[in-house]
Formats: structure tokens, C-alpha cells, sequence
């Protein structure tokens, strides 16, 4: 029987990263991966993800190049080449990672694996060969899957999910979307550049519903302008697959209304993969399908940890990677402190975008806080207007008495790369005078932070 130190079960952001990290720390390690290194991420999500917006950014483009003083004649798109693409940048980020395996000497163990008492897995490969492997520390990492609703049953063809949404053989001619979250508007976006009439619906009353009141506001606007239809404080009761496309019915405020359309996208959360995976062997506490740990990531049995979505933080890749490196650096004996999970930024990479961290504003005041708000458009921001991309704005959130930054929230072209600067300055507890103080480059689209927080002060220049 093979010793580790660590074994890590899944290969997802969470599970390689925590394997690397251990093996960086000079601990003997091994991963245990059932399908593709990588985990959903690299190759079902984040990833194929954004390379079909990419695809679908440079087509509206191209739609648009008159705009740009361009002529573009027949502009057209190749659906099955865009689904293409997409995967070979899976499949090229895949590869990137056995590579990392390798550089970092680590064993991947194929197969599906099962925890055992007394710190031990049995790994099953796709011959149905069993071997026990044992660590001095066990780390799951199995991630989570597209969630099903009872009144929703998925089947893969007429009702899907985002795997199949993916890789569909032919582009559907229309398509309702169920939830709006990031899945639900980034999968809405790209459809619909591609020429699919597409429909949200949405059981809270707003899209986006975990945004700033303001950011699902300018979405619903810019989605409503570029064809996307949105119902909101509706629900899908039931979906009839038994004709040539579906038929959903929607319960609105209104009353009942059916919808047809070739696919329906689920796309309503996520569901933790702990099932099978031998949680009850070992005593390992569970609640609402989450494994319960301390902040470092410790189960209730000593031994093993638990990492990612299968834990009750945000089902963010970049969470798991974080929580991975601390649980290991832990392990090490290394000073550790823990995941502050109130300054974790969120990413949404339809179009416009949508970056955000901290408190929304309607938060901040149901906390009693007296607060100073900024917002700056990307209308007055001469970048913007350059790179004809003037939807959305910037707004921060200060506490009026001790100028702390409590939230960010940004809606616009390449915000997702600019909310780092407020994730850094809220973890330096950076105030709103010096972010004022800071000189921000021109023209840049950062430098409407800026803006924003001069507004909140009321120094604002460019409005």
C-alpha cells in the first residue's frame, strides 16, 4: 500500500492547487482525479466558458465595425467552430496541469475514490481495479455539479445544463434561461450574440439577485437593449419535452404563461458532489449538503479536511484555490490566519461585466451604517468612450466616519480585471482619502475608481 502525506480527492482550482502548494512544502503528495485534471473549472466552466464569450465579444464586433469607422462585409459565425475553439482551450489548460503534476512530483491517481477509517481511499480505475492508498492527511476536494430542480428534471438534450450548453451539436433557434446568477447571464449573453432569441426567468425580482441593487439594474437595461427577454418573480412549474422543442410553463405575478423553445438551460445552482465518495465510512459531519470544517479546513474527524464547494464558503474557483494553499500551509505548521470571506470579489463575464467585493449599499444601511456612496459612469470616462464601451459605471461604498471601504461594485468592459484594486485596498484597510490621494493612470477605465470615491467625497472632477 502506497504512504502520502497528502492525498487530495479531485483535481478541480481547489484540488490541484492544494496539491501543488503541499508538494512546494516538501510533503509527499498524490491527487485523486475520476475524469479530466482540472475539475470542471479548466474544463466545463471558467475556462470554455470565457472562450465562447470571447467568440461572442469579437462577433458583436464585428456586427458593429461601422462604429469603428470599419467595413465588415457578411460577417457571420460558425457555431461548431466556437464550440471547437472552446475546447481545445480546455483541453490546452488540462494539459497545462498535468504538466504542473509532473514539475511538482506529484502522483495523479485515475479513478474514482472512496475515503476509508483510519486515513486510508481506495481508488477504483476504469478496469474496476481497486487499490488502498493511505495519508497522514486527506483533503476532498470533489466540487459540485449543476443542480437539479424537482419540477426541472434535466435530461441532456431539451433540458440542460451548463456542460451540454457547451458543446450543444447544433446552435437552438430559442432558448429560455432558468436563473439569472452568473451561469444563467453569462450562457444568456453568449446565445443571444449568437443569433439565439433567448429568455431569462428569474424567481427573485431582480436578475443577478446577489448584486448591488444598481449593477442588476444597468444589466437588465443593457441585456433588454441588445433582444434578451426577462421575466422576473417567475417560476418554472413544469416543462412538457414530449413535442418537437419544449414547453415550460411560467407562474408570474400575472398568472400562468407558456413558452416554447428548442432548450432549456437550468442554470438554478449547484449541487455538492459528497455523495459516494465514503463521507459515512468515515463519521465525517454534513449539513445542507455541505461538509462542515473549521477555518482551516479541518472535518470533525482528524485527518481529514474538506476544501471548496463541497465546503459552506462561496463556490468560487478562486475560494478554493485560497482555501486550499491555507489548509496545507496549516498542515505544514506554518502561521496561518483565516479566509476573510467578506472580501472575496465575485466576477460575472457576460457583457457589459460585472465585478463586485464587500457590501452592497442596501446592506451597509440594513447594518445601521452611516455611509458615503460614489458612483462614476463609464459615459464620462474618455477610455470608455474610445473603445466605444460606455455602459455601466463604478460605485464604492465608505463608512462616513472612519472612511473605511466597504463595498465595490462595477458593471462595465473589463471590470472583472480592475475590482482587485478595491479587494487590495479593503485588505490593507486602505481608506477612501488615500485611494483619492492615489494617482490612477489616464485614459484608463480604472480610473473611474477613482472617480467614484471622489464622488463619494465630493471632489469629483469629470462629472
Amino acid at each position: 500500500m502506497s504512504t502520502y502525506d497528502i492525498i487530495v480527492l479531485g483535481s478541480g482550482p481547489g484540488g490541484y492547487v492544494t496539491a501543488i502548494r503541499a508538494s512546494q512544502l516538501g510533503l509527499k503528495t498524490a491527487v485523486i482525479e475520476k475524469e479530466s485534471l482540472g475539475g470542471v473549472c479548466l474544463n466545463w466552466g471558467c475556462i470554455p466558458t470565457k472562450a465562447l464569450l470571447k467568440s461572442a465579444q469579437v462577433f458583436e464586433y464585428l456586427k458593429h465595425a461601422e462604429d469603428y469607422g470599419l467595413s465588415v462585409k457578411d460577417a457571420d459565425k460558425d457555431f461548431d467552430a466556437v464550440v471547437k475553439r472552446s475546447r481545445g482551450v480546455a483541453d490546452g489548460m488540462s494539459k497545462g496541469v498535468q504538466f504542473l503534476m509532473k514539475k511538482n512530483k506529484i502522483d495523479v491517481l485515475e479513478g474514482f475514490g472512496t475515503l476509508k477509517a483510519g486515513k486510508k481511499v481506495d481508488v477504483k480505475d476504469k478496469d474496476g481495479k481497486v487499490t488502498e492508498y493511505s495519508a497522514q492527511h486527506i483533503v476532498i476536494a470533489t466540487g459540485a455539479r449543476s443542480r437539479e430542480l424537482p419540477n426541472l428534471p434535466q435530461d441532456g438534450k431539451k433540458v440542460i445544463g451548463y456542460r451540454e450548453a457547451m458543446t450543444l451539436a447544433e446552435q437552438p433557434k430559442k432558448m429560455i434561461v432558468v436563473g439569472s446568477g452568473a451561469i444563467g447571464v453569462e450562457f444568456a449573453y453568449f446565445y443571444n450574440s449568437m443569433g439565439t432569441e433567448v429568455t431569462i426567468v428569474e424567481y427573485m425580482p431582480k436578475i443577478v439577485p446577489v448584486e448591488d441593487e444598481d449593477v442588476s439594474k444597468q444589466l437588465e437595461r443593457s441585456f433588454k437593449k441588445s433582444g434578451i427577454k426577462i421575466m422576473t418573480s417567475a417560476e418554472v412549474t413544469s416543462v412538457d419535452t414530449s413535442g418537437d422543442g419544449v414547453k415550460a410553463t411560467v407562474k408570474t405575478k400575472k398568472g400562468e404563461q407558456i413558452l416554447e423553445a428548442d432548450i432549456v438551460l437550468s442554470a438554478v445552482g449547484i449541487k455538492t458532489n459528497i455523495e459516494n465518495i465514503g463521507l459515512e465510512n468515515v463519521g465525517i459531519a454534513t449539513d445542507r449538503d455541505k461538509i462542515l470544517v473549521n477555518d482551516y479546513y479541518q472535518t470533525n474527524i482528524p485527518g481529514y479536511y474538506a476544501i471548496g464547494d463541497v465546503t459552506p464558503g462561496q463556490a468560487l474557483a478562486h475560494v478554493a484555490s485560497a482555501e486550499g494553499i491555507l489548509c496545507v500551509e496549516k498542515i505544514a505548521g506554518m502561521h496561518v490566519e483565516a479566509l476573510d470571506y467578506g472580501n472575496i470579489p465575485g466576477c460575472t463575464y457576460c457583457s457589459p461585466e460585472i465585478a463586485s467585493v464587500g457590501l452592497t449599499e442596501k446592506q451597509a444601511k440594513e447594518q445601521g451604517i452611516d455611509i458615503k456612496v460614489g458612483n462614476f459612469p463609464f459615459s464620462a470616462s474618455g477610455k470608455a468612450s474610445a473603445a466605444g464601451t460606455k455602459e455601466g459605471f463604478v460605485k464604492v461604498i465608505f463608512d462616513a466616519k472612519y472612511g473605511e471601504w466597504l463595498g465595490c461594485h462595477m458593471i462595465g468592459a473589463g471590470v472583472t480585471d480592475m475590482i482587485a484594486e478595491a479587494v487590495l485596498g479593503r485588505k490593507l484597510e486602505t481608506t477612501g482619502h488615500e485611494v483619492l490621494k492615489t494617482v490612477h493612470p489616464h485614459p484608463t477605465m480604472s480610473e473611474a475608481v477613482m472617480e467614484a470615491v471622489a464622488a463619494a467625497y465630493g471632489e469629483v472632477i469629470h462629472l
